[in-house]
């Protein structure tokens, strides 16, 4: 079967930007050169919040692993943390000297990721957006950057048509990849953490093994690739172009399987659900479209492997997640002796934990809320003080 356009969302005032979708497939979120994110419920009738803040076009978004707060980057310079909730409570942090291309939260989600204008890739804490450090070798606008599911690494590219690798504890380049003809648009790490995908305006897909720094595939398109995601299970790739289409890669035949029309116009960005069921495209025809990817059958068995292997990357919770999902839908088949209270416990234990992660990301979100207004107040004294050392000094003279 095909892929086939599932849903459709119409509700931007301008190109969008930028997709990503919530761990439980709940909420899509999606960022437009209009200034606002919206964030879409994938159930029928359910209303879509317009989260207005960002003072200039929005470049990037991405929900954090939990889906309890969702990044974006913006060409206002500044990066803005939200709760995707009705209230749609924001913290913001001025993130860069220019545009912010790129937002992307560690598996772990304590750090946050940027890449910008300015030439920089930046590394910040989310819990009180406090900055980390600054990776600077690029010589021209960095248009993506991310980290590797186990973290321990960041991949960056730019309009410098470089890809580049770097360590996050050294803060060093390891490697340099300058195969591409073109600035390179978007960059990402293969679920198993060892090959990346970067897409350029040569038209090209390019991965590489991170472990010998060669080349491994290249795909040759005819137009502009400005976005990619890879499947969970590692065996496809999702790209989007400037000819409109959106394209499907099977990276295990290395050979192009689906070619799909929908967007009137460049499509900018594609994301695949955590799960892989689904993915969402975005283009300047302002609209956001959800696909479902109904190639799923065969793959039940790669993930299974793949979460076996994975522990080794330490990317092991991605696998497990995905694992279990595949596994529900096995139960509801034939219900393959488990016990049913047991899968119940897992369910709500599962459940517990959510709610506990969700709690901790509120938490954070006032925290970081509080110490803006501290931050605030400490000015407003130090204002207070001076003036009245002012004061003082007129009197006396």
């Amino acid at each position: 079967e095909d892929p086939s356009l599932e849903r459709h969302f119409k509700g931007h005032r301008d190109a969008v930007t930028s997709v990503d979708f919530s761990l439980n497939k709940k909420q899509l979120a999606s960022g437009s050169m209009d200034s606002c994110l919206m964030i879409w419920s994938m159930k029928p009738q359910m209303r879509a919040y317009r989260f207005v803040g960002h003072k200039d076009a929005v470049m990037c978004v991405q929900f954090s692993p939990s889906g309890h707060l969702v990044a974006s980057g913006s060409r206002d310079k500044t990066v803005r943390l939200w709760i995707p909730s009705l209230k749609g409570e924001s913290t913001v942090f001025k993130a860069h000297t220019a545009t912010v291309r790129s937002v992307n939260f560690s598996s772990d989600g304590q750090s946050i990721v940027t890449a910008s204008d300015d030439k920089t890739v930046k590394v910040w804490t989310v819990h009180r957006q406090k900055f980390l450090f600054s990776l600077s070798q690029h010589i021209n606008w960095v248009r993506c950057a991310r980290f590797s599911p186990d973290g321990r690494l960041i991949v960056s590219s730019s309009d410098d048509k470089t890809v580049k690798l770097w360590d996050k504890t050294s803060r060093e380049c390891i490697h340099s990849f300058c195969e591409h003809a073109g600035f390179v648009n978007h960059v990402d790490f293969h679920p198993s953490g060892t090959c990346i995908a970067a897409a350029g305006t040569d038209s090209t897909v390019k991965l590489w093994d991170v472990r010998m720094n060669r080349l491994l595939q290249h795909y040759q398109g005819n137009s502009v690739v400005n976005s990619l995601s890879f499947h969970p299970s590692g065996n496809y790739l999702v790209t989007a172009s400037n000819d409109s289409t959106l394209k499907i890669l099977d990276l295990l035949e290395g050979r192009l399987l689906y070619t799909l029309h929908g967007h009137q116009g460049p499509a900018t960005c594609v994301a695949f659900s955590r799960s892989g069921e689904l993915f969402a495209s975005g283009g300047s025809d302002e609209q956001v479209m959800v696909w479902k990817t109904n190639f799923d059958a065969d793959y039940g068995d790669a993930l299974k492997t793949q979460k076996s292997g994975s522990t080794v990357d330490g990317s092991h919770h991605t696998g497990s997640e995905m694992d279990s999902g595949i596994h529900h839908k096995k139960t509801k088949t034939q219900d393959s002796g488990r016990n049913h209270e047991q899968q119940e416990v897992e369910a709500s234990l599962a459940n517990t934990l959510e709610h506990i992660m969700g709690q901790l990301d509120v938490l954070t979100q006032t925290v970081s809320i509080l110490e803006q207004r501290l931050t605030l107040t400490e000015d407003k004294l130090k204002e207070c003080l001076e003036n009245q050392q002012k004061i003082i000094q007129n009197k006396t003279n």
